[in-house]
Order: C-alpha cells, then structure tokens, then sequence
C-alpha cells in the first residue's frame, strides 16, 4: 500500500483566479458608492482594491473568458463572478440595476467608464 498523496492546501496567490477564503461576494471593497458625479475616485479606489486581489485583470480585459468548454472555464467563472459582486455592491442601487444582467465584470466596468468618465474632459480642459 502507497503513502498517501499529500495536497498542498496554500491557495496560490500569485494565480489571478484565485479566491482567498475571505473573499466574500458581499465584500466591501470601497467605503463610498459610486453615484455618478463621483466616478473618477471611486474607480480609482476600485481599481487600488482590485488590484490587491490580483483579480484586475478581470475588469481591465487582460484577463479573457475561456471557451465554455475549457476545464478552467468554471474557475474563470466563479472569480469574474465574484468581481462582478463587488462592483454591483459598490455602486448606487439604481445604478447597479442598469447593469445588473452584463455576464462580465469587464463588460460592467466598460459600461460606467462609458456612462461616467465623459464629464472628466471638460474639467480637465479647464485646468
């Protein structure tokens, strides 16, 4: 009879799909919610939380969607997922509603980026 295998139960942090044990879908990564007139700090303080994680990657594109057919698809799925809870619970409820149904945490970030970021030209035309 063989020994048996030992797992190494260290999540490997360093794997931009890795979840810790703490993180939670209700996870509060920003103490203000994004409202609209705020969204230049707001994301910042996202992309600051997030990219302590590791998981910018989810929202910035770099990291793709495998084919629904990869086996690290489900993996994929479950952090984008996760972000993706993050984000809906940072932001203003009815604001959270408008992008309720995006599949993607990269394609909600996209969305208010679109929505929120467009007053900032004038304001640094201005300057």
């Amino acid at each position: 009879m063989g020994e048996p295998k030992s797992t190494d139960a260290t999540p490997n942090l360093s794997d931009p799909l890795t979840l810790h044990h703490s993180d939670t879908s209700g996870l509060t990564l920003v103490n203000e919610q994004l409202k609209g007139h705020n969204y230049g700090q707001w994301s910042r303080f996202i992309r600051l939380s997030l990219s302590a994680k590791n998981k910018l990657g989810l929202i910035d594109g770099s990291i793709k969607a495998p084919s629904s057919t990869d086996t690290k698809f489900p993996t994929w799925q479950r952090c984008n997922d996760m972000v993706l809870s993050w984000i809906l619970h940072s932001i203003h409820l009815d604001i959270a509603r408008s992008v309720l149904f995006y599949d993607t945490a990269a394609g909600v970030w996209s969305d208010l980026k679109d929505r929120f970021s467009q007053g900032n030209d004038s304001r640094i035309y201005q300057i």
